[in-house]
């Protein structure tokens, strides 16, 4: 009999502190590290980031990273972390994972926050052309400068985080660079996130180009119970490195520490 072989876990980062754990997912293109911002403005918070499978330190693990495999990779790192009692904090892609992994009930979840989430249902303009033009957005160091300062943000970010979003964005595997733009974008998951029991917290961001606030108030909003919704003022879609300060504001505020 061949023994079952162990699962390969992505990269995590585990800082003790004062619960509920704040479990921060990051979006397409980004890694555990996009958190760092906002996990410095929460020195005593117990908090957990990933480097979802395909992206970063996790960038060697075997494919598929469809949208159900990181949702199930995130529930066996809060087993391996033993997180028992937390709040899912997902940016982008990494929102559509935490309403996949909320739909499942799991045990210990407290609530979910929803960072310019990808919304239940994808929205109009996400056509075949647009999901085939987005899958070349990190082709080259050109191609990713150009969706950061043009797509991405709409506020004036110091090089060094400039510099942090193109090697991040150039480091994903081939099979996590192109999922969520031909796949994971488009998938359909409002029967999921009808299924969430918690409450939720969408955050958008006032001129965010990719997950606009009236996509998120009309395919998002309606599919959740117990909502909150709040509008950041000025920035874009990179919310946890475009206003940090403001974002811990609104978790902190619907998840204080116990």
């Amino acid at each position: 009999m061949t023994a079952t072989q162990p699962m390969l876990l992505p990269a995590y980062d585990h800082q003790p502190g004062t619960g509920p754990t704040l479990v921060f997912l990051h979006y397409w293109g980004g890694s555990a590290r996009t958190w760092d911002l906002v996990v410095d403005r929460l020195p005593r918070r117990d908090v957990l980031t990933i480097d979802f499978r395909g992206w970063s330190r996790s960038s060697g693990l075997p494919g598929p990273c469809a949208l159900r495999q990181l949702a199930d990779d995130t529930l066996a790192v809060l087993a391996d972390a033993g997180v028992t009692d937390y709040v899912l904090v997902g940016h982008s892609m990494g929102g559509k994972v935490a309403q996949l992994v909320a739909a499942a009930r799991p045990a210990g979840l407290r609530g979910i926050v929803l960072v310019g989430s990808g919304p239940a249902k994808p929205a109009a303009h996400i056509t075949p052309e647009y999901q085939e033009a987005l899958s070349h957005a990190y082709d080259s160091d050109e191609s990713v400068a150009g969706a950061r300062d043009h797509i991405l943000t709409a506020t004036e970010l110091p090089a060094s985080i400039k510099a942090q979003i193109a090697t991040d964005s150039r480091a994903g595997a081939d099979a996590a660079s192109t999922e969520w733009p031909l796949h994971g974008i488009a998938e359909d998951i409002t029967e999921h996130t009808r299924m969430i029991s918690v409450p939720a917290l969408v955050v958008a961001g006032e001129n965010d180009q990719v997950e606009p606030v009236d996509v998120l108030r009309d395919n998002l909003v309606p599919y959740l119970p117990q909502i909150e919704f709040t509008v950041i003022p000025t920035t874009g879609h990179l919310i946890p490195l475009e206003a940090p300060a403001d974002l811990v504001d609104a978790i902190t505020a619907f998840a204080p520490a116990a």
